[in-house]
């Protein structure tokens, strides 16, 4: 009798727990992707390109929030070569990155040239001033000449390496505002505080308070090359290449494009 109990009631309970798993498979739910934050070092001159890629990526994918970190690409690197968190680098300058790749903080295989942009010459919209070309900047209706710092801004660099050719750096010399990077030139000229300015193409299109006075003759600097790399120490290397892949596709060149900037040759 004891022993017939005794097997009602194994059974019982195994029937019940078979019910309680079945159940319990049924009404599982697809478990929420854990948020991944990258943090992505771009030059002041993507600002607003990128700013329109992240909200179209991150639309694609609910798990990726992209926080960026604007500044001139030579202010970047140093942040990295200290230990400052990032996951991608985007430079204005292929030497930028070359630095990071030779002190091996970025792999040569995971870094690639992806746009190409141009130096102008811009004056305030509403000014009066004539300055066309480089050499029309010492006219005494120029008073002030704002240009990236040469050190850490790849297009102060590209300005200075342009004037140098043109014989005019060290004749400027009293007229030359340096900006801590290409927005800031831009907003010396907007403001008046400057008479004229080097930016990027692509910064002059964003502005309505400036506008393109002359194009730099390109065979006076290198050539705006746009180096994007994955950085070693990211502790989301999946994440992050899949954002790298992203940057190369049509999609993204395609918003790059709408700004203003030209693709590199592959």
């Amino acid at each position: 009798m004891k022993k017939t109990m005794f097997r009602t009631v194994s059974f019982f309970g195994l029937a019940l727990m078979m019910l309680s798993a079945g159940c319990s498979s049924g009404s599982t739910q697809p478990q929420p992707q854990t948020q991944v934050e990258l943090t992505i070092s771009a030059a002041a001159s993507l600002t607003d390109a990128l700013k329109a890629i992240a909200a179209a990526y991150e639309k694609q994918h609910a798990n990726i929030k992209l926080n960026f970190n604007f500044g001139a690409s030579g202010a970047l690197q140093q942040q990295i070569e200290q230990g400052a968190p990032a996951d991608l680098f985007f430079s204005a300058a292929a030497k930028n990155m070359k630095d990071l790749v030779d002190k091996g903080l970025i792999d040569t295989a995971q870094q690639k040239s992806l746009l190409l942009n141009e130096l102008v010459l811009i004056v305030p919209a509403g000014g009066k001033v004539a300055a066309s070309k480089v050499e029309d900047l010492t006219a005494d209706s120029i008073k002030h000449v704002a240009v990236g710092e040469p050190l850490t801004v790849p297009a102060g660099t590209y300005a200075k390496e342009a004037l140098t050719n043109a014989k005019l750096w060290d004749a400027l010399q009293n007229k030359i505002v340096q900006g801590k990077d290409v927005r800031q030139v831009l907003t010396y000229v907007e403001s008046g505080n400057a008479e004229a300015g080097f930016v990027y193409r692509t910064d002059a299109l964003t502005s309505k308070q400036a506008k393109i006075a002359g194009t730099i003759d390109p065979k006076t600097y290198k050539a705006v090359e746009y180096p994007a790399g994955i950085v070693k120490a990211t502790k989301h290397g999946k994440e992050t290449g899949d954002f790298y892949t992203y940057l190369q596709s049509r999609e993204a060149l395609d918003v790059f494009v709408k700004f203003g900037f030209s693709a590199a040759a592959k």
